[in-house]
């Protein structure tokens, strides 16, 4: 039984060793497995990463040949860009070169002509010297032959020999007159204000008064009081919010509104009549209805000048040029709206121009801005008409507009027919009768006036008042008056016609001295 037991265990020790090296076994078997394992998946692994290297490589070489491609072909264009950029700007220089070597041949040769026209000049002046001096010599000859052939007595010599004499000091009085004229241009403005001063001394007084007032009526006397205000608090409200100074004096059922700005004149006016319509009047309502009187002003003056464009058949002008057109609606002169006014001009000038075979659009354009410059010539030194053409430059019209703007006064010359036109239909529009305040029979008489004062100096042939009465034209007799002697019969009618007429504006005075030489071939 033992023995047995002993068998039995040794079996049992022999299958446990057994069985320990079955798993001992499977182990090393599992573990072999799990390293062919990993190493499949690692080769796979790296065959995979192969692949994509692969890949990466060949996307990667062929976008680096397309970007060298794209590169070749961008350098290539700004290379060839680059060549006919320079090309160009040699052939413009080249073309600069000849230019300049041309103006310098031509400099060259009319320097050349200069000299020589130079030469001749000289040698003409010597030649003139000369004949100078031969012609003094056979005059004095003259007058000896002639004192000894008519056989004068000395009274009788003596006295032509004092109207030579004379004749020879109206030349020399014509020539200092003419240098003091030239000398007085430097003091020109001087002058202008010496003659604005006693124009204004003269004739101003009821004019400035007319053109620079606006009345408004009142129900009644007691109103006057609330305008004033507590310590006068009301009026100085009303004139700092409008620039208008107000009159309030013993007139009955009225207060004078005062200030050379037409259009704050005007909103001053409209403000005062709305004042005194509602009745409560101090400073805060009094604001309120300047700012709203100021906004409804802007909009007439805006629809006034694009009404204005209108009526004359334009198409639209710079928004500025419509305002400056619109606050000609409230200027006037000598009674003559000046908006109206430059419609007429444009219709007129347009018409004329359409007969001249001219662009009647160009003409009805610079005829309807001729006056432009009234509508801020209080804020800006110089005549209207300079101004009025820095405006119509500064906002890009033509040169022909500007000038037929300019020169529409002849203050600059006339570059063209267009100026010419714009100042015959400015002067038709404001001396026709009726136009301004001044009646056919004045106008008539100014005429009749003028035409007789230049008709009573000797020495004239006829005359003409043109232009409206803006011009007298003289023909003189070419043998009793000569080139000196008619600068000083132009100066003698313009003061004779500045002492004895009233009359607006300035009167040109032209004197025409034609000789003319007629013989026939038989």
């Amino acid at each position: 039984m033992i023995l047995l037991a002993q068998i039995h265990w040794l079996e049992a020790g022999v299958c446990f060793a057994l069985g320990l090296f079955a798993g001992f076994l499977l182990w090393r078997w599992r573990q072999r497995m799990a390293g062919l394992s990993a190493e499949r998946e690692r080769s796979a692994a790296l065959e995979a990463a192969r692949r994509e290297a692969d890949t990466i490589l060949r996307e990667a070489r062929a976008h680096g040949l397309e970007e060298a491609d794209r590169l070749r072909k961008e350098v290539a264009d700004e290379t060839s860009r680059r060549l006919t950029e320079l090309e160009s700007r040699q052939s413009r220089l080249d073309e600069r070169e000849q230019l300049i070597n041309r103006q310098l041949s031509q400099l060259v040769e009319r320097e050349d002509c200069l000299r020589t026209e130079r030469r001749e000049l000289e040698a003409e002046r010597g030649r003139l010297a000369a004949a100078q001096g031969e012609l003094t010599a056979l005059e004095r000859r003259r007058r000896e032959e002639l004192s000894r052939v008519a056989g004068l007595s000395e009274a009788e010599a003596r006295q032509a020999f004092l109207a030579e004499i004379e004749r020879e000091c109206q030349h020399d009085a014509a020539e200092m007159v003419r240098r003091v004229l030239e000398e007085a241009r430097g003091r020109a403005e001087e002058q202008a204000r010496r003659i604005v001063g006693l124009a204004i001394q003269r004739y101003a007084g009821q004019h400035t008064f007319e053109t620079t007032t606006a009345t408004v009526a009142l129900n009644g006397d007691e109103i006057k009081g609330r305008i004033i205000g507590r310590e006068g608090r009301n009026i100085r409200s009303f004139e700092s919010a409008t620039g208008v100074t107000v009159l309030i004096d013993d007139t009955p059922g009225a207060v004078v509104l005062s200030g050379f700005d037409p259009v704050k004149r005007e909103i001053a006016r409209q403000a005062m009549e709305l004042l005194v319509a509602d009745g409560r009047i101090h400073p805060t309502r009094i604001e309120e209805v300047v700012e709203k009187v100021k906004q409804e002003t802007e909009q007439t003056i805006e629809r006034m000048g694009a009404e204005a464009v209108y009526r004359v058949g334009l198409p639209p002008l710079h928004p500025e040029l419509v305002k400056l057109l619109g606050r000609l609606h409230f200027r006037y002169s000598y009674n003559q709206n000046i908006l109206d006014h430059s419609v007429e001009v444009a219709q007129l000038v347009g018409i004329m121009a359409s007969e001249l075979g001219l662009d009647p659009m160009l003409a009805r354009r610079a005829g309807l801005l001729h006056d432009i410059g009234k509508a801020v010539n209080h804020e800006v030194e110089g005549a209207h008409a300079a101004v009025g053409a820095d405006i119509a430059r500064r906002y890009g019209e033509c040169e022909e507009v500007v000038n037929g703007v300019a020169s529409h006064h002849d203050e600059v010359p006339h570059n063209g027919v267009l100026g010419l036109l714009v100042s015959a239909a400015d002067a038709i529009s404001a001396s026709r009768p009726g136009a301004r305040s001044e009646s056919m029979d004045t106008y008539l008489k100014r005429l009749e006036n003028l035409e007789r004062i230049a008709s009573s100096f000797e020495g004239v042939e006829k005359c003409y008042a043109v232009q409206a009465g803006r011009e007298v034209r003289v023909l003189v007799q070419p043998d009793r008056v000569s080139d000196d002697e008619a600068t000083m019969l132009a100066r003698k009618i313009a003061r004779r016609i500045e002492d004895e007429l009233l009359y607006p504006g300035q009167i040109r005075v032209t004197i025409v001295r034609e000789k003319r030489c007629v013989e026939f071939a038989k």
